[in-house]
């Protein structure tokens, strides 16, 4: 797992984790894999979809979260925490400053979806390289053609 329960620390106090959970730790870790779960849906490339083949960069999902330790790139890990930490506040507002915790779920959210656009990137991450052989199977992000003529029979 690429978030661990030490890590929770960076983004909110021990003691309020344990009011929130009443040190059910299953609902920690819920909490931290429910985090990068959703920070790992905005980096993987839905290539069922024609513009994940627009030549915009494709991160490789499974290398930077299968990283551990000092590994683990320094910005996705907080982002991720603090999106685990946003699963674990919908539980109670247990002396937490709601809109904060709020406000930093939308920032690390609206970040992570401007790098899954393009608009934002990091040559920190591993990369996903296209194999010029497969390119002639895999579909194209653009077609071209006419219409059959339509007739009114």
């Amino acid at each position: 797992m690429f978030l661990t329960v030490e890590d929770f620390g960076q983004v909110i106090y021990g003691y309020q984790v344990e009011q929130i959970t009443d040190g059910d730790e299953n609902l920690t870790l819920q909490a931290l894999a429910a985090g990068e779960e959703e920070t790992r849906s905005y980096l993987e490339a839905n290539t069922n979809r024609l513009s994940a083949l627009d030549g915009r960069l494709l991160y490789d999902a499974v290398a930077i979260f299968s990283a551990t330790g000092t590994d683990r790139n320094a910005l996705i890990l907080q982002h991720c925490l603090t999106i685990a930490k946003w699963h674990l506040v919908q539980l109670c507002n247990a002396d937490i400053i709601y809109e904060q915790a709020k406000d930093r779920y939308d920032r690390a959210t609206a970040w992570l979806k401007s790098l899954a656009n393009g608009d934002t990137t990091m040559r920190s991450l591993p990369l996903i390289t296209p194999n010029p052989e497969e390119e002639t199977t895999t579909r194209k992000p653009f077609s071209y053609g006419s219409r059959k003529k339509f007739r009114y029979e």
